[in-house]
């Protein structure tokens, strides 16, 4: 019956006009796909090309196609529409998704009136990617290459993740912090075109209808900022879409969820940042930071109609809110909604994970050490909260007495219970009893550490004599200094080496090249949350989770230390080699969603029998389709 249907479509097909064609498009019905495919590919027998219909089909590779690649979708999402674009020749071209440049073969060429648009060579897709890798070389500027990888990602989208993933360590500092922070400041003079959904407080009302305005409707992460506290920068208001951009960039390229289902916000409340707010050139609203009930009044209409637009599943990372606001959010969504907060939870499970991996190179367990926190905000309390809840799982102490390993310095000196009552709320239950202590160094004396964590955002602040008293205890001293970008590291990894006359184990937060110090080679570690958050977010997808529990975030950090080998050891890494970070991510969405399962808060079921390669077989592939 449709062989015969189809040789009347074929026949009659010249009394279609092309709009009354253009339902065949809408069809995304599974029992509908083949069918479509074969009636759009006997128009196209004609070589109709005022029509300007062009069918790109599945591939040839459907068969092997991973289980979340952007062209195969899941009959329970029936509002992603069928991968077909109305598109040939130069639309073609123009179309991110589609898009193979150069890599278009004779036959591509020829079906999709492409002849004549491009270039007669004919490269691989490994031969583009090794000419992009050429051409990003030359940039001697950090952020031209930002920008490079930028336009590379809004014109060939394949492309684009197959150079991140292929070339990982030497690309990630370009579209990911460090280089972030300075694309971040710019943001207004590198703008060329949208890529996410900015909602601002003229949009109060009409947040639901601004999320529909966004093509893609089967959306499971959601990357959203305020732009209060980007990196260690401060308010850089509007501009801060960088950081949900390059974090869902990372989401894909190394966690593998597929960018379409992907969507990065900027909620724009205003900055207080002076320098903007008196630039001709700023893309944001001009005016003040609004706060109190008007601020949250806004979040909460955004946060209801996320979910009454993508539903209970969707998972909403918030990125750089300030700490008042960071830990206000979290404990008002977490019973509701599916959140996270890479700034608090993110930073701790990486930093957990490092903690945990270090104890083969220092001994002991957790419980045997004494923490020194320079920072008492959102990543250092958050830190701290999951350090103690391991020591809890670990051991018999009580919660309280597992906090007492914890000090905290902030800007008024060591956290100690006489200045309880003027504390902020998230601070207090690090509080312990001493005698008040002004200056890191005094704290170093008087609590006598043996790890050292910075999480100020204030650079140079583990100095010659800290480094050297921590040193003075301990054989061999951890020194952990995460506060990104690299200017505002508390210090460098050869001050760490040098100062500790090459005894210390150094992780940053921020990249830093290996250090040559008394003709021995030291590679420092970098605690970078891309080790977590894209695996984390995988997992939770995977198993349909439907909230966020601190379990979840012990089993991601205990899954990144297991895959620190011997030979990193050897060299003093307590961080796996990000060359590896697929692996890693899979191997972290399979503990994730384990313990989802276990906790009961997973729902799809059944529950795949070996998680790990249920994990890879959902990452997004960034090869090259054949299209017919």
């Amino acid at each position: 019956m449709l062989g015969k249907f189809l040789q009347t479509f074929r026949t009659n097909s010249k009394n279609f006009s092309p709009h009354s064609l253009q339902f065949l498009m809408l069809i995304s019905s599974s029992s509908f796909k083949r069918l479509n495919s074969l009636l759009l590919g006997a128009l196209g027998d004609r070589g109709e090309r005022k029509s300007n219909l062009s069918v790109m089909a599945t591939s040839n590779e459907d068969d092997t196609a991973t289980a979340n690649d952007d062209d195969d979708d899941d009959d329970d999402q029936p509002f992603t529409p069928w991968a077909v674009s109305v598109a040939s020749g130069h639309a073609l071209l123009r179309s991110p998704q589609h898009n193979k440049g150069l890599a278009f073969t004779e036959k591509e060429r020829d079906a999709h009136y492409l002849r004549g648009l491009l270039p007669p060579a004919i490269f691989t897709q490994e031969l583009q990617e090794k000419r992009t890798l050429h051409i990003l070389r030359q940039y001697q500027v950090p952020l031209h290459r930002y920008i490079a990888m930028m336009d590379l990602q809004e014109t060939n989208e394949k492309l684009f993740y197959k150079l991140l993933i292929d070339n990982v360590e030497e690309l990630l500092p370009v579209v990911y912090t460090p280089v972030v922070g300075e694309a971040c400041q710019k943001y207004g003079s590198i703008f060329r075109r949208p890529q996410g959904l900015y909602i601002s407080l003229k949009d109060k009302g009409k947040i639901l209808e601004v999320l529909k305005n966004w093509p893609e409707k089967n959306i499971q992460v959601i990357v959203v900022t305020d732009g209060e506290r980007i990196l260690g920068l401060g308010d850089l208001g509007c501009q801060g879409m960088g950081i949900p951009v390059g974090k869902l960039s990372l989401y894909t390229a190394l966690g593998g969820v597929r960018p379409s289902v992907c969507l990065p916000v900027t909620i724009d409340v205003g900055t207080k940042n002076k320098t903007l707010l008196n630039d001709e050139f700023y893309i944001g609203l001009k005016q003040e930071r609004a706060t109190g009930e008007e601020y949250d009044d806004l979040l909460d209409e955004f946060m209801c109609a996320v979910k009454k637009n993508y539903g209970e599943k969707v998972l909403i990372q918030f990125e750089d809110f300030a700490n008042h606001n960071a830990f206000d959010l979290l404990i008002k969504y977490r019973t509701s909604h599916l959140v996270f907060n890479d700034d608090i939870q993110g930073t701790a499970c990486v930093v957990l994970g490092g903690l945990l991996s270090a104890l083969k190179l220092i001994g002991g367990t957790l419980a045997d050490h004494t923490f020194l926190f320079l920072g008492a905000g959102e990543a250092g309390t958050g830190i701290a909260e999951l350090i103690s809840l391991e020591i809890l799982k670990k051991t018999k102490l009580t919660l309280e007495d597992s906090r007492k390993k914890i000090w905290l310095v902030d800007s008024k000196g060591l956290v100690v219970s006489s200045r309880k009552d003027s504390l902020q709320h998230f601070k207090q239950p690090w509080a312990h009893d001493h005698e008040p202590v002004t200056g890191l160094l005094e704290a170093v004396k008087a609590i006598k550490p043996t790890i050292l964590i910075g999480t100020s955002g204030v650079g140079k602040q583990f100095t010659k004599e800290v480094i050297e008293a921590m040193s003075s205890i301990n054989a061999k001293p951890l020194i952990m200094a995460l506060s990104n970008p690299t200017s505002q590291s508390e210090c460098t990894a050869e001050e760490a080496y040098t100062w500790s006359n090459g005894h210390a184990i150094f992780a940053s937060g921020s990249p830093f090249d290996p250090v040559i110090y008394d003709g021995k080679e030291f590679v420092p570690g970098q605690a970078n949350n891309a080790y977590i958050f894209p695996g984390f977010g995988l997992g939770l997808i995977m198993c349909g989770a439907i909230r966020v529990h601190d379990e979840f975030l012990l089993a991601a950090a205990e899954a990144l230390a297991s895959q620190v080998t011997e030979e990193d050891y050897a060299k003093g890494i307590i961080y796996p080699r990000f060359k590896n970070i697929r692996k890693i991510s899979a191997n972290i969405a399979a503990k994730v969603a384990s313990r989802a399962y276990e906790y009961g808060l997973a729902s799809h079921l059944p529950r795949p029998s070996n998680l790990v390669k249920f994990a890879e077989s959902c990452m997004y592939s960034p090869k090259y389709r054949n299209y017919r």
